[in-house]
C-alpha cells in the first residue's frame, strides 16, 4: 500500500477539492467514513487504520481527528472557498520565515506575499522548514518576516494546530531576503 499517494489524495480532498460536498465549512471537518468511501474508489485497500496511520505518521501534522476519529480535517492550506479553521493568535517570535523560489522574488518584492490560491500565506518558525518549502518550487530562497513588527503595527498572525503561522498577506516592508 502506497501511503504517500493515499496521503496526497487525502490532502487534496480535504484542502483543494472542487467538489467538497463532504466538508463542513465551519472548521473544515469531514466525516471520516465518507472520506474513506471516496478514497476506496481509487485505493480499494484503504481502511480506517490506513487513515489513522497517515494522520499519526505525517511529519508536518497536516491532519487532525475529532470526536473519536469520526471527523477529520486538514489543519491549514485550504483553497476551498468558505472554509473557516479556528486558530490561535499567540505572540509571535521576532522573526518568522517563508520559503519560496528565486523565480518568484521580483513579484514578491513588488507586491508582498499573497496567499495565491490558498486562504493564507504559510510562514515557518524555522529556516530549515522554509528552505524545504522553497525547494518544492525551484531554487530556494528564504524570506525573513519581521513578525513582531508586523503584529505590533496592526496585522494579524494566526498559528494553526500544527505550528504553521498564517496571515492574509505580508507587505514588502516586513520582508528581507536570505539566499541559501
Amino acid at each position: 500500500m502506497d501511503l504517500t499517494r493515499i496521503s496526497k489524495t487525502l490532502s487534496f480532498m480535504l484542502r483543494h477539492s472542487t467538489d467538497p460536498l463532504y466538508i463542513d465549512l465551519n472548521g473544515g471537518w469531514a466525516d471520516t467514513s465518507k472520506i474513506i468511501k471516496a478514497l476506496k474508489m481509487k485505493y480499494p485497500e484503504v481502511r480506517m487504520e490506513t487513515i489513522e496511520q497517515i494522520v499519526a505518521q505525517d511529519q508536518k501534522g497536516r491532519y487532525s481527528f475529532k470526536e473519536s476519529n469520526t471527523k477529520i480535517r486538514a489543519n491549514q492550506g485550504h483553497s476551498i472557498p468558505g472554509v473557516i479553521i479556528e486558530m490561535e493568535r499567540p505572540e509571535p517570535p521576532e522573526l518568522l520565515y517563508h520559503g519560496t523560489a528565486t523565480r518568484f522574488l521580483d513579484s514578491i518584492m513588488r507586491e508582498g506575499l499573497k496567499p495565491m490560491t490558498r486562504h493564507y500565506v504559510h510562514i515557518s518558525s524555522d529556516i530549515d522548514t522554509a528552505v524545504n518549502a522553497g525547494k518544492r518550487h525551484g531554487k530556494p530562497v528564504v524570506l525573513i518576516i519581521r513578525a513582531k513588527d508586523f503584529v505590533s503595527e496592526g496585522h494579524t498572525l494566526y498559528r494553526s494546530s500544527n505550528g504553521v503561522w498564517l496571515t492574509e498577506e505580508v507587505p514588502v516592508t516586513y520582508i528581507s531576503i536570505q539566499y541559501v
